[in-house]
């Protein structure tokens, strides 16, 4: 911002525009009340004449000294020229007062309605100053605030509906089997166990979701080595991938460096991809998780080649309860929180998460990356064999 837009500078040159106007107005009125009254004789007023006679008689004006009436001159030009003076500096002062505060009579107005929930109030204030910067800024706000209530409302109605689907269908068969509409079948009683897990990890991840993004969820970062990790995740997906005949590839250094990380939430976030790759990679499909490693972070990617992400949904799968194919995602039985839950459990551990999909049909790629052990690169803060402990 240039300075002369700059609100300081304003307020200076309106105090200094107060003082030339009072100045010329003072001498304008003081010389033109002077030359009358010395051009006449007859100045309005004579303190000396009032004071002997108790009377403005003008012919005593006139016949008074000319040091009198100098005097004279000068005290009435001094009167009607002050007058003058604060009658333009107090109207002066007024516009400028007002071209300030009324924006933040405004604002004030504004952020009131805000603390009060009404998030689609905005302010409309025309101007380049700094009161212009701060009403963006309470713009700003506003937007944040509006999109998290919508956010908020959004989360309530998804919550309801995900967890009436499971409840109404435990609810109708239990209905049917108490009529007798159902017969009691192993099928039915697992049709039901199912429904019953599946609201069971709904509640759980809707409690961790709750705790991550509420900074209650504890992570305690150390020298982990991310070779073991890699080897339980491949014995613990291989029967699953073999049984739907998807090949699982890790693609990895035989020697990795170790990172700075909780093991345990690692884990949690690589059987989230993996899991998640799975699920929308068809038969005789792949998977596939490789490692690379920079200075100071360990890449970790997970791509398949299953059903893809077009472009205008990448902004967004991270966000909770996104699908981008709600029913196909409720057939499978994801929840749409797992990938929330893994962004923040990869921020929380100093890393960064993104996604990449070149469309539909064309698979999809998730990087995330983790710092790497003390002892790999410096890190002064931290000691290799104390372990730090921190909430998000």
């Amino acid at each position: 911002m240039r300075w002369p837009h700059q609100l300081r500078w304003k307020l200076f040159i309106s105090h200094l525009v107060i003082v030339v106007i009072a100045d010329i107005v003072l001498l304008a009125t003081a010389t033109f009340l002077a030359s009358i009254g010395l051009v006449n004789s007859a100045p309005l007023t004579l303190g000396s004449a009032a004071a002997e006679t108790g009377s403005l008689d003008p012919s005593l004006i006139a016949q008074a000294p000319p040091l009198q009436q100098f005097q004279a001159v000068v005290q009435q030009a001094l009167l009607v020229s002050g007058f003058a003076a604060l009658a333009a500096a107090v109207v002066v002062s007024l516009f400028v007062s007002r071209r300030i505060v009324e924006p933040l009579l405004t604002l004030t107005g504004v952020s009131k309605r805000l603390a009060q929930g009404f998030y689609r109030e905005r302010t409309r204030i025309a101007s380049d100053d700094e009161i212009a910067q701060l009403s963006q800024s309470v713009n700003q706000l506003a937007d944040t605030l509006d999109q998290t209530e919508q956010r908020r409302l959004a989360l309530l109605a998804d919550v309801t509906h995900e967890l009436r689907t499971p409840l109404a269908t435990i609810g109708g068969y239990m209905e049917g089997l108490l009529d007798g509409v159902v017969k009691p079948s192993p099928e039915t009683f697992s049709l039901i166990l199912h429904e019953s897990s599946r609201l069971q990890r709904l509640i759980e991840d809707l409690e961790l979701l709750s705790r991550v993004e509420a900074g209650q969820l504890p992570v305690v970062a150390r020298s982990t080595d991310i070779r073991r990790l890699l080897d339980a995740m491949r014995v613990q997906f291989d029967p699953l991938f073999a049984a739907n005949q998807v090949c699982l590839h890790i693609d990895a250094p035989e020697r990795l460096p170790a990172v700075w990380a909780d093991p345990d939430r690692i884990d949690q976030v690589l059987i989230n991809l993996l899991s998640n790759a799975y699920r929308y990679t068809p038969a005789e499909g792949e998977v596939a998780l490789r490692v690379s490693t920079t200075a100071d972070m360990l890449t970790i990617e997970v791509s398949d080649s299953g059903v893809g992400i077009d472009a205008e949904h990448l902004p967004h799968v991270f966000e909770r309860f996104y699908r981008v194919d709600k029913s196909r995602a409720r057939q499978s039985g994801g929840s749409g929180i797992g990938l929330a839950i893994v962004r923040h459990l990869v921020y929380a551990q100093g890393g960064d998460i993104s996604v990449w999909s070149a469309g539909k049909g064309q698979g999809t790629t998730f990087s995330f990356t983790l710092p790497l052990a003390p002892h790999t690169f410096d890190m002064p803060k931290f000691t290799a064999e104390t372990p730090v402990s921190f909430e998000i």
